[in-house]
């Protein structure tokens, strides 16, 4: 076991993790975030995707090792005093989830998009999206609350 120092959502945070734990095990298990959904366990739905570093990254594709002294941000640490992110926030207001499974991955892969691209054309948003999957929506509403979290963030809602 080796002794994991992560940033987590704003907080300094150490735990123990064998060798081949994965960043979702860590998040998931001794950190109790289960806002990051395990999913496929193979790359392919993006449901465990967090920030790290401000990379959006499949958790379930990194060693908890591989983010020794990275910060880490899950869909747990977007709100701010109570009040969600613009990209919650839009996911709600858009109707851009129904099971809400992939949404957590979705919220976090559309954060990073914002956060270097503030005006996404919808080509945009469609392609940093690709490598979450959802068997629900359709992905209509999905990009609309993209498109709406962009005009908030930029009128300030962040």
């Amino acid at each position: 076991m080796t002794t994991i120092h992560l940033n987590v959502n704003g907080r300094p945070v150490a735990c123990q993790a064998g060798p081949e734990a994965l960043l979702i095990e860590v998040l998931r298990g001794p950190l109790g975030l289960t806002g990051t959904h395990a999913g496929c366990d193979t790359t392919q739905c993006g449901a465990c995707t967090v920030l790290l570093d401000g990379e959006a990254v499949k958790s379930c594709s990194v060693l908890a090792v591989q983010a020794q002294g990275c910060r880490v941000t899950t869909v747990e640490g977007l709100a701010r005093d109570g009040q969600l992110h613009p990209v919650q926030q839009a996911f709600i207001d858009c109707h851009g989830l129904q099971c809400g499974f992939c949404t957590p991955g979705m919220v976090m892969t559309a954060t990073c998009l914002l956060s270097k691209t503030p005006r996404p054309t919808d080509a945009q948003i469609v392609d940093a999206l690709e490598g979450n999957l959802c068997r629900c929506t359709g992905y209509v509403n999905i990009v609309a609350a993209v498109r709406q979290a962009a005009q908030a963030i930029e009128g300030g809602a962040a």
